[in-house]
């Protein structure tokens, strides 16, 4: 990975509070218990240095199969390309003061919440929305693209992406389109 030229070398993001991350599981007993208290075990510099992701979880098949930890270990050694076939995603961004991404789609269905700062969603149609903090997407697979609309502070969102059967829009299949996202998720393998 090559050296990051904007603003965004490390998580979290300069100037947002580091987000940390608690995993459950049950101890001998069958009582829950803490097994994972971090900040996440992949975390992946974005669009030469203007976001950064940190994977919060990522599955692999469903049902989930949570026997004998195997969903914490595909987590584990895993780095999730951008969305899971049979699987899901949580992925929290932070994105950099002013930064917009670029336009993209994943084959997926997107969760994406505001947790710091306020949003402007942009649609391929010109369609655009304000989304403050608390306020959440549901992308049914569309073209889409996200601002940082303060250009003093980054701003942060979580995503979660949930597979799908393959998608047609007006009878044409549609595909996955990362444009230069792609380059960000090429050393991945699903």
């Amino acid at each position: 990975m090559s050296a990051p030229k904007g603003p965004i070398t490390k998580f979290p993001a300069e100037g947002l509070r580091h987000a940390r991350r608690f995993i459950t599981t049950h101890n001998k007993e069958g009582k829950g218990v803490f097994a994972v208290d971090d900040d996440g075990d992949h975390h992946r510099i974005m669009v030469d240095g203007l976001a950064v992701a940190n994977i919060i979880y990522s599955t692999s098949g469903n049902p989930v199969d949570m026997n004998d930890d195997n969903d914490l270990v595909y987590a584990r050694d895993n780095e999730p390309p951008i969305h899971v076939s049979n699987g899901s995603v949580v992925r929290l961004i932070d994105f950099g003061p002013g930064v917009e991404s670029p336009i993209h789609r994943a084959l997926s269905i997107d969760y994406g919440i505001v947790v710091e700062g306020a949003f402007e969603l942009t649609l391929d149609s010109g369609e655009k929305k304000l989304m403050l903090p608390g306020d959440m997407s549901v992308n049914r697979g569309c073209m889409h693209m996200w601002k940082n609309l303060d250009e003093n502070r980054p701003g942060r969102m979580l995503f979660v992406l949930l597979d799908v059967t393959p998608t047609k829009v007006n009878g044409e299949e549609i595909t996955e389109h990362l444009g230069i996202l792609e380059k960000d998720y090429a050393d991945v393998k699903q």
